[in-house]
């Protein structure tokens, strides 16, 4: 058995400085080491080491989710994955138990999330089953003018969107709402429009709105210069002058703040869809009965089955979704710093941190 040593920075506390440690990587049966290139800084990661937002692996724990990298060793029975380059799933599903085998890896009750379940990305390797890994093509990647390190963002900030845009049935003539377009919301829009929405971008940044009005929305809205009712009706008036329907919109949720999710369902409309993918601890109040009285519904999104990745990287590769755009790299020894700036909104795109640099 290869035993590779390694670093990783560890979350040691609510709030704490992460620290830097030395382990020893190696594969057991059915699991690979695979060479970071690149962890994406997540909101997700933010609640975890700001917010209090428990991980289900005791403290330490090494966060990130968004990772992709290069098989460097084997174990038993993953042996043909050896010096491929690969995107992790943010969820790894165990393709065993009875909710995988009917369709729903999603809530599978073993599965193992980086940064979450096991130890995470923000490392120089890291372990984890081979089961669900994505290939990447690295003569696609080279043509699309990005590294292996810019795709780490598509094992979650595109692919949770690309689940949610492939769910609600999104297609050519539907109006697809989105509320927070940075990060997840800004690739939710460019899914939505791939998939033949209209694109209606709500934010409060105007910098953001005007970023994702040159790539693919039509109609950009700032919700600060609204309240609910004149919002609403300011889209309403431009499906109306545009020919667009007045029913049946999707509506994304991916701001994860309590004043996004309390916008979007104040738009909900006859026969919409309603698909909640930020995630936020704050509390909303919301009247459940308008689900009923539109006939409408609400899905959550959690992850993104493996099987849609290959898919979802598609559109990275074909120049469908502009990833370079959003995101930017950090060295991972200034792990701590990016943390902190992120946390206080002084990064515009989303931050990739990169062993090495």
């Amino acid at each position: 058995m290869v035993e590779i040593s390694a670093y990783r920075w560890q979350m040691t506390g609510v709030n704490q400085p992460m620290v830097r440690e030395e382990f020893t990587a190696k594969a057991g049966d059915g699991e690979v080491v695979v060479a970071v290139a690149g962890c994406g800084v997540c909101h997700t990661d933010l609640g975890y080491l700001y917010d209090g937002v428990r991980t289900n692996h005791a403290l330490p724990l090494t966060l990130g989710h968004e990772i992709s990298g290069r098989v460097v060793a084997t174990g038993a029975g993953a042996q043909a994955w050896a010096g491929r380059a690969v995107i992790i799933p943010a969820v790894l599903p165990c393709g065993e138990c009875d909710s995988c085998k009917r369709g729903r890896p999603n809530i599978c009750r073993k599965q193992k999330m980086p940064g979450n379940d096991i130890q995470g990305g923000f490392a120089s390797h890291i372990v984890v089953p081979a089961r669900g890994l994505c290939e990447v093509d690295e003569d696609r990647l080279k043509s699309a003018g990005l590294s292996l390190a810019d795709v780490s963002v598509v094992a979650d900030a595109v692919t949770t969107p690309y689940q949610a845009v492939v769910r609600a049935g999104v297609s050519t003539g539907s109006v697809a709402i989105v509320i927070g377009v940075g990060g997840v919301g800004g690739y939710s829009a460019q899914i939505a429009k791939a998939f033949g929405a209209t694109v209606i971008a709500v934010d409060v940044d105007a910098a953001k709105l005007a970023a994702i009005g040159e790539q693919c929305a039509s109609l950009t809205l700032n919700a600060r210069e609204h309240d609910a009712k004149s919002l609403k009706a300011a889209i309403n008036a431009f499906c109306k002058a545009n020919g667009l329907p007045l029913s049946e919109w999707t509506i994304f949720e991916c701001s994860g703040t309590a004043a996004g999710q309390t916008t979007a369902f104040g738009l909900l409309t006859f026969g919409a869809t309603l698909c909640v993918v930020g995630f936020t601890m704050d509390r909303v109040e919301v009247r459940l009965s308008n689900l009923m009285a539109f006939d409408a519904r609400a899905l959550g999104n959690w992850g993104c089955p493996p099987e849609l990745y290959p898919a979802a990287l598609d559109l990275v590769l074909d120049r469908r979704i502009n990833l370079a755009a959003f995101v930017e790299q950090h060295p991972l020894s200034e792990i701590n710093r990016v943390f902190a700036d992120v946390h206080a909104h002084k990064l515009t795109r989303r931050a990739i941190l990169v062993p090495g640099q």
